[in-house]
């Protein structure tokens, strides 16, 4: 990513934050109408698919994966240490379990995500430990998903197109005939 584009992002994500918007991060005041909201490591660049969204794609596919790969073998070497502790069978057992049934959750719940937004704020944030737990999950369904989009893009651009159509259905409402609007209002008065 070049440093004007870095830049873009930052400004497009303040400009975002301080506007006001419909939900959905979609700001819909400025006079250019409705603007996606930029994924991780993506930017905006997943609405029309420019400025490098395929090598991204990859990097993010290759990164999650290799992450995921990396993290088994520290897992791997976390296990070795309970044997060579002498810890018993049940706290292998134990730990091993752990780590499948959170990594199982974090799965889930990230894949969740990509399709549709956290109802309950206070649930995903009790849950927010047992996802740092199963990291592992988060990326393998990260590398999944980005195999066929970017993590999110279907969500967002479902949102996005939405708020465009209900912006051109609101600009053209106001647009049709300015001159009989105001003449009707003051006839009310």
């Amino acid at each position: 990513m070049s440093p004007n584009q870095g830049g873009e992002a930052a400004e497009t994500t303040a400009a975002a934050a301080a506007a006001p918007s419909t939900g959905g991060g979609h700001d819909v005041g400025g006079p250019g109408g409705p603007r996606p909201e930029p994924i991780r490591f993506f930017g905006t660049t997943w609405v029309a698919h420019d400025s490098g969204y395929a090598a991204r794609r990859v990097g993010v596919a290759a990164g999650s994966l290799v992450a995921a790969v990396g993290a088994c073998f520290l897992l791997r070497f976390a296990y070795q240490g309970l044997e060579i502790a002498n810890a018993s069978p049940f706290v292998g057992v134990l730990v091993i379990v752990m780590f499948s049934v959170c990594g199982a959750i974090a799965f889930r719940k990230t894949w969740e995500g990509f399709s549709k937004r956290p109802v309950d704020a206070a649930r995903e944030e009790a849950l927010r430990s047992l996802m740092g737990i199963g990291f592992i999950g988060s990326l393998i369904a990260y590398f999944l998903r980005s195999l066929a989009e970017a993590p999110g893009e279907g969500l967002r651009r479902t949102e996005y197109e939405t708020a465009v159509t209900r912006y051109e259905r609101r600009r053209t409402a106001r647009t049709r005939n300015p001159a009989a609007r105001g003449s009707g209002r003051a006839r009310r008065k």
